[in-house]
């Protein structure tokens, strides 16, 4: 689990104008809460964010005008439509030791069974309970010789120690289906008739 440091301001200024001339200044507006204290917002470096949040559910260190230190990992991260850059981030405070329940990514290694079966990802990622400074960042699975029928559930994978499962273990994560065979078309098969006639 990666810890990237980043300093912030606290902001007054609310509404889109303000939003937009924080964009302006290559930064981020974004509000910071949990543990029942009142959302604090904050202008963010833009380029650093940007890099840190290429890490799955990384953990930031805040540097807060200079005067206080928090941890907070992203909740939710709004970007633009179309150019892509980012336009709000909420991130939500954790302690060190605290339990937090986030998604981790599942990736798949190894080949299916001979056949043209096809791998169907249930869910992409898996939600999970784990310490806030030590979140996986995904997890691997094995689904070397699986054939059509197939499936791996929740509990079928392997999870870093500390880490628990915050679904059902009966939970199908990854399902193996049969390739369809195609129908031949409608034209195929009437030229296939004139051919023989």
């Amino acid at each position: 689990m990666s810890e990237v440091k980043l300093v912030a301001s606290t902001r007054t200024e609310f509404g889109k104008g303000a939003a937009r001339r924080i964009r302006r200044d290559a930064k981020v507006p974004g509000v910071l809460y949990g543990h029942g204290s009142d959302p604090l917002h904050l202008t963010l470096p833009g380029h650093e964010l940007l890099l840190a949040l290429r890490t799955p559910n990384v953990l930031i260190s805040l540097d807060i005008d200079g005067k206080t230190n928090e941890l907070a990992i992203p909740k939710s991260v709004q970007r633009d439509p179309i150019k892509g850059f980012l336009e709000h981030v909420d991130l939500q405070l954790v302690q060190r030791g605290e339990k937090v329940n986030v998604e981790i990514f599942v990736h798949t290694e190894g080949e299916l069974a001979p056949g043209g079966n096809l791998l169907e990802h249930v869910l992409n990622a898996l939600p999970v309970e784990a310490e806030a400074t030590h979140i996986p960042e995904s997890v691997t699975v094995s689904v070397e010789g699986l054939t059509a029928g197939d499936s791996v559930l929740a509990k079928d994978i392997p999870l870093p120690s500390g880490t628990k499962l915050g679904v059902d273990g009966e939970t199908v994560v990854l399902q193996v289906l049969a390739a369809q065979a195609e129908e031949p078309s409608e034209e195929s098969a009437e030229g296939e008739a004139s051919a023989e006639a």
